[in-house]
């Protein structure tokens, strides 16, 4: 949980519903989606203090049970001091595979619903239901509908903000975690937020939060009533403005549907800091396995393959190269990664991290591919989906490359947990 979600959420609100006219946009937010994933194959963990996360030294939470938040648990934690808040939470490697199935099943609820959704992440979105209001009943019915969907088609809970604009939207369904539903009447939205904390608002980070409290502004309803000069003189003149209009409830903006992926990549922070090139090259066919597994998944292909790549001073660097198709075969993308990560002059220099990521995305549909004169029928394609297959069936790892068969031991050296985690 963020610092902000600490702030203003003071749990499920009691009572009926209010009034859901002209509330037209819905957020919709998985509960600790992580979390809930890992629990349909662990139901003995329900009731306990679960996370997920890496598990190694440099390790941070990815999620948190409500069990664990109530220790001071919360997401992008390092993982050291969550044990140590929660010495007895049971702590899951990640699974990103298995929360982007879901996802997709969650959102082809969503788009089952309406056409309008746009996703955030895999455990959230926007939805206009505005077109759906004649065949599905008001939004507050429609909330519920979706509620039930996800929790008898996923075996997850999710909650559901009802209003007017995508920003009350959010704060609605943040503030009826977990599991609820609550509606931000249009006429209440000024009653709604002017109690929260300022930093509540979007656009309100650790800093500007620092000058607003400086002035005495605690919450919406003081920065509402603060001068718009004001605001534009102590954080800047579009902040200022931006932040004017939100205490309002003023927000134009409108669900997006077109949104698409502009990479897919995967990336892994070593526990110890890695100098030899054939351990760099094992991290890159892993992540390249990944990386084209979440691509053919998601039925894209892209032309441009990037490495990323940290020395033990944090010194970054990243190399990219275009192909001459677009492609979401893993063989093809290590090939490229590793040709990069040779041409960074990096070989034999430690590493604390390394990263594969493709860019230039478009639909797997929409892409052309030419067939050379000696390239069979069947290969590296078709074993790749057998691949995916077997993942989808028995778990992720179930068929690998033989390079990534490792003895665990060797294998915990490198991480000090059981698999890499995703970004």
């Amino acid at each position: 949980m963020s610092r902000k979600q600490q702030l203003h959420r003071p749990g499920p609100p009691a009572g009926p519903p209010g009034d859901d006219t002209g509330c037209g946009i819905l957020h919709v937010d998985m509960d600790a989606f992580f979390v809930s994933v890992e629990l349909l194959e662990r139901p003995e963990l329900r009731g306990r203090p679960v996370v997920v996360g890496g598990a190694g030294g440099r390790g941070v939470v990815a999620a948190a049970s409500y069990e664990a938040r109530k220790y001071g648990v919360h997401s992008a934690m390092p993982m050291s001091r969550a044990r140590r808040l929660c010495p007895q939470a049971v702590v899951l490697p990640p699974r990103h595979d298995k929360y982007a199935a879901v996802s997709a099943g969650v959102m082809e609820i969503f788009r089952s619903i309406t056409p309008l959704v746009e996703p955030l992440a895999l455990d959230e979105a926007f939805l206009d239901v505005t077109g759906a209001l004649r065949r599905l009943g008001r939004p507050a019915e429609i909330g519920r509908l979706i509620r039930r969907q996800v929790a008898e088609q996923q075996g997850i809970t999710c909650s559901v903000g009802v209003a007017s604009t995508k920003f009350v939207a959010k704060l609605a369904s943040t503030r009826c975690k977990p599991d609820g539903l609550l509606v931000v009447p249009a006429d209440g939205v000024v009653e709604f937020l002017h109690p929260l904390p300022v930093a509540a608002l979007w656009g309100v980070g650790e800093r500007t939060e620092q000058i607003l409290l400086r002035l005495g502004l605690h919450t919406v309803g003081d920065l509402a009533a603060t001068p718009l000069d004001t605001l534009r003189r102590e954080v800047g003149e579009a902040a200022g403005e931006h932040l004017h209009h939100l205490a309002w409830g003023r927000d134009e903006r409108s669900v997006v549907s077109a949104a698409k992926d502009k990479s897919i990549g995967a990336e892994e922070t070593f526990d110890v800091d890695i100098a030899d090139p054939e351990t760099i090259r094992r991290e890159l066919l892993r992540l390249s396995d990944r990386v084209g597994a979440r691509l053919r998944g998601a039925g894209h292909v892209g032309r441009t393959v990037a490495v990323k790549l940290r020395r033990a001073d944090f010194t970054t660097i990243s190399r990219a190269r275009t192909l001459h198709e677009p492609t979401d075969l893993a063989r093809e993308i290590y090939a490229t990664a590793c040709t990069l990560y040779e041409a960074s002059g990096l070989e034999h220099i430690p590493l604390r991290l390394v990263g594969v990521r493709v860019e230039n995305l478009i639909a797997a549909d929409d892409a052309t591919r030419q067939l050379t004169l000696d390239e069979p029928e069947t290969g590296w394609r078709e074993a790749e989906q057998v691949m995916d297959l077997a993942a989808r069936r028995f778990g992720t790892g179930a068929v690998r490359p033989a390079a990534l068969v490792r003895p665990d031991g060797e294998r915990r050296a490198y991480y000090g947990k059981e698999s890499p985690r995703d970004k």
